[in-house]
């Protein structure tokens, strides 16, 4: 697969994910269960992974800046989903 082909593929797949956030977002369910709060905060990760490794083409670059770009999308996750589940 050419990398333009794989880019195209990821757009596809982070407009699904979106679309499914939106869908568990609009019709109430983050509410009630754990389950679609950590299925959004997964396709976030996702997204942002595809973000940082393939469009900003950090896949190729030094490893400690994939590590930092990585980490920093992690804590930022796990800190908003630590928020929410103490806010419970």
């Amino acid at each position: 697969m050419s990398a333009a082909q794989r880019i195209d593929r990821l757009w596809w797949a982070m407009l699904a994910a979106t679309a499914a956030s939106w869908w568990i977002g609009e019709t109430g369910l983050w509410t009630v269960p754990l389950w679609p709060l950590l299925t959004v905060f997964g396709l976030s990760l996702f997204k942002g992974l595809a973000i940082a490794l393939d469009f900003m083409e950090l896949r190729g670059a030094p490893a400690v800046w994939r590590r930092f770009v990585v980490g920093w999308l992690l804590l930022v996750i796990l800190a908003v989903v630590a928020l929410h589940l103490g806010s419970r």
